[in-house]
């Protein structure tokens, strides 16, 4: 398994990060090869500019300002995705990772004369896992139509491999959470991420005996 995680918060103590540190060890546990794009570590400018703009078609050249970052969608059969979800949608700086890297012939192939529409480009990937956490309701939070969910789980789902499994956990009403409830939030991220990798969950204490 190789796994690609895109991680994006600002706060290093976030709970966010409580996420990744968790979705890493789980991938650890299962044995994947792992690379971590830290977005605000690395100072991803999600921008995407007027040269980029105009090169967007042209292939391979298109890859030459994210070259890393291409690289390692191109390299993972897993891909994971760990963020807050702000305005119900993606923070900036995971919709520009996403402007910028999901490229013609990376993510997807262009219409053509014989394809009238958009083909997917990311069949090698076949696991996607999506954890977040939000201010608001479920009710309120699916009332609003999830965008950022479904950007993720649909739209970028879409160029996956149509077979692929998939993971989605997040923690409603972050604002008013407990350690309880963050607590109860982070087991079931495992219990997902087990699911995600194949791993078998720990056996209980007291059924080791």
């Amino acid at each position: 398994m190789r796994a690609l995680v895109v991680y994006c918060h600002p706060d290093p103590a976030s709970f966010t990060a409580a996420i990744r540190d968790l979705v890493l060890e789980k991938l650890a546990q299962a044995g994947a090869e792992v690379r971590l794009l830290d977005l605000y570590a690395r100072g991803f400018a999600p921008a995407l500019t007027q040269p980029e703009w105009q090169g967007y078609l042209a292939s391979p050249d298109n890859t030459a300002p994210v070259a890393e970052d291409v690289a390692a969608l191109r390299w993972c059969d897993t891909l994971i995705f760990v963020y807050p979800t702000w305005w119900y949608g993606l923070p900036a700086m995971l919709k520009g990772w996403l402007d910028r890297v999901l490229l013609p012939d990376v993510a997807f192939l262009m219409p053509d004369g014989a394809n009238r529409t958009i083909r997917p480009g990311l069949h090698h990937i076949t696991r996607l896992g999506v954890f977040t956490t939000g201010g608001a309701s479920r009710l309120l939070t699916f009332f609003i139509g999830a965008p950022g969910k479904r950007t993720l789980l649909r739209g970028v789902g879409l160029l996956c491999h149509p077979r692929k499994k998939t993971a989605f956990a997040m923690h409603y009403l972050m604002d008013s959470s407990t350690p309880e409830s963050r607590a109860r939030h982070l087991a079931r991220v495992a219990r997902k991420m087990n699911r995600l990798t194949g791993a078998r969950a720990p056996m209980p204490q007291q059924a080791r005996a």
